[in-house]
């Protein structure tokens, strides 16, 4: 039995969703990026009202990882026109996975993959696809463990600072 549940983020939540978006993002990406373009991108991308969008796409779904009541990670998935790439309609996308860094190295990141997995199963997509950021190694093995491989990248900004994402996908095994 898992000491992790998973609860569907509502639009009352908006707060809480900002506070650890911003945390989890910062813990996992300030020792490599400059104060400046790590802050405007917490501004710009992880603002209430870009959020509030996103919340309420209907093609889109966050889910807190909780212990206790308390948020200790999120995930954000996509489908259909709400993923970052239009790879393929039928795809579905896991655009966010972020824990935070006292839970790293305790299955919370395990909880939340499986989570996202049995999500996109049940809507069938033709593959399951991500995007991380090539200097990101322990999350590149971790997605490898899963069977997730490389199929491209792309760019991805913060704040100034132009970056590489390498694209991963889980094929449907349904349809090999």
């Amino acid at each position: 039995m898992s000491i992790y549940t998973l609860r569907k983020i509502e639009p009352s939540d908006i707060h809480e969703l900002q506070n650890i978006s911003r945390t989890t993002f910062r813990e996992t990406f300030e020792a490599h990026n400059s104060a400046e373009d790590l802050n405007k991108y917490l501004h710009e991308q992880l603002s209430l009202d870009k959020l509030s969008g996103e919340i309420q796409n209907p093609d889109s779904a966050f889910y807190f990882a909780e212990i206790n009541n308390q948020a200790v990670g999120y995930l954000k998935l996509n489908w259909g026109l709400a993923q970052t790439e239009q790879i393929d309609a039928s795809a579905f996308e896991i655009e966010r996975i972020y824990v935070l860094n006292s839970y790293l190295g305790k299955g919370l990141g395990a909880f939340l993959m499986d989570a996202a997995l049995e999500i996109a199963y049940k809507m069938n997509p033709v593959f399951i696809w991500l995007g991380v950021w090539e200097k990101n190694e322990r999350a590149i093995h971790f997605y490898e463990k899963y069977g997730f491989k490389v199929f491209g990248s792309h760019q991805f900004t913060l704040g100034e600072d132009i970056q590489t994402d390498l694209l991963m996908k889980l094929e449907n095994k349904r349809y090999l």
